[in-house]
């Protein structure tokens, strides 16, 4: 924390680093526990994937919804809503029993987590100087992936003693006591409840700029591998290298906390002036090694790579945040941050089900092969928009202008 930053300041930040966390707990445990469900309730690995797509097709519809309605409404009010609705989806999956019942709880699940991260840059920039907000972002996303990388330890243990129905009332009260804790820690904080000078952004967002349209890409595209590491690795480590439930508990903490040290390390090298189309470029690069991870014999060789993988598309959400926000501004961050989260969630979405098929099918090498080659798509694809908004005759408006990127 910086020295001249008040303890206050920083409150609110850390109170939406828990409420990711608590929001990858949620998603996660599913994941984790994904081998002793799908021997229970028999389903297959492409009904697992339609599963996930259930949760995040409504996922992409929430992120914009909850952005929006932060942004006018509030974060106060907002956040305990959303929270509220989706510890109650969490903890009805331990009422389930099929393909159907988990396919509506994962959507409700979705729904109501979309407001996770405008929440979040949202409070970033209604409480932070400019010159710490990539670095407040990186704080309140990394909850994300702390959650991830704690959701094994604090899963397994859970699912050892009671089963794994008893892994999503546990996700029930984690939600309850986050609830408390936000009602007290907002209450002191005017700028997070309805304001009338943060409720209607001046201008809406130009939806004929071509650079929102290359945020989007490269978030979607660029950052999938973080989907592909989650949802499919519990399959592949216990298919392909014989892990059992427990065994799984103890390592897939290793891949997501180099999630969590990229969102931190990003976002220090974005807030230090690194050039942002630099950074897009390494990212997209640093994914290509994954494309070998079907090959890979070694077990802890297998993990340093899936670590090295979700350390890069982590840093890639961070960069393409600042990229939007100071490319059209922070009045619409929370509406920005949905977007970016919501269009990763439809990729997600479109390719779950490929990925299970893939999974049943025993193809895992074409399963790696795609994850590792999508961002170089994103990557030319955000090339080519941002290009056109930067040709001769295109863009002199907003030269030199705060949102200038």
């Amino acid at each position: 924390m910086p020295a001249a930053a008040k303890p206050s300041l920083w409150a609110p930040i850390g109170a939406m680093t828990a409420v990711s966390l608590i929001s990858y707990i949620d998603r996660n445990a599913l994941a984790l526990l994904a081998p002793t469900i799908l021997a229970e309730t028999r389903m297959t690995a492409e009904q697992y994937g339609w599963v996930i797509s259930a949760f995040s097709i409504s996922y992409m519809a929430g992120n914009p919804f909850w952005g929006r309605w932060l942004d006018r409404s509030g974060v106060r009010s907002g956040m305990f809503a959303a929270v509220l609705f989706w510890t109650a989806a969490s903890a009805s999956h331990a009422l389930l029993a099929g393909f159907i019942g988990f396919a509506i709880a994962r959507a409700a699940l979705g729904f109501g987590e979309g407001a996770t991260f405008p929440g979040g840059l949202r409070t970033v920039v209604l409480t932070l100087p400019e010159r710490l907000q990539a670095r407040g972002a990186a704080l309140a996303y990394s909850g994300g992936s702390l959650g991830a990388v704690l959701t094994p330890l604090v899963v397994t243990p859970v699912y050892s003693a009671f089963g794994w129905r008893a892994a999503f009332w546990f996700t029930g009260i984690i939600g309850l006591c986050w609830l408390a804790a936000w009602w007290r820690i907002s209450s002191s904080r005017v700028e997070l409840a309805a304001h009338p000078a943060h409720a209607h952004p001046r201008h809406p967002l130009p939806w004929s700029d071509s650079r929102l349209w290359a945020f989007m890409v490269n978030y979607s595209l660029g950052c999938l591998p973080l989907a592909f590491v989650l949802y499919q690795m519990p399959l592949y480590l216990a298919r392909e290298f014989g892990k059992r439930q427990s065994e799984l508990g103890w390592v897939l903490w290793i891949p997501p906390l180099g999630w969590e040290v990229g969102y931190f390390l990003w976002g220090w090298l974005l807030d230090r002036g690194v050039p942002v189309r630099r950074l897009i470029l390494l990212a997209a690069a640093g994914t290509l090694p994954l494309m070998l991870g079907g090959s890979i014999q070694s077990f802890p060789l297998l993990l340093l790579l899936l670590f090295w993988t979700m350390f890069v598309a982590g840093g890639n959400v961070i960069v393409s945040l600042g990229y939007a926000t100071r490319t059209f501004g922070s009045a619409h961050a929370g509406l920005l941050a949905g977007l970016g989260a919501g269009s990763w969630a439809a990729m997600v979405a479109l390719t779950s089900p490929l990925f299970g098929r893939l999974a049943d099918a025993a193809a895992w090498a074409a399963a790696f092969f795609n994850a590792a080659a999508i961002p170089l798509v994103g990557f030319a694809l955000w090339f080519l928009l941002d290009g056109q908004r930067n040709r001769p005759g295109k863009g002199e408006r907003g030269k030199g202008g705060k949102g200038s990127a």
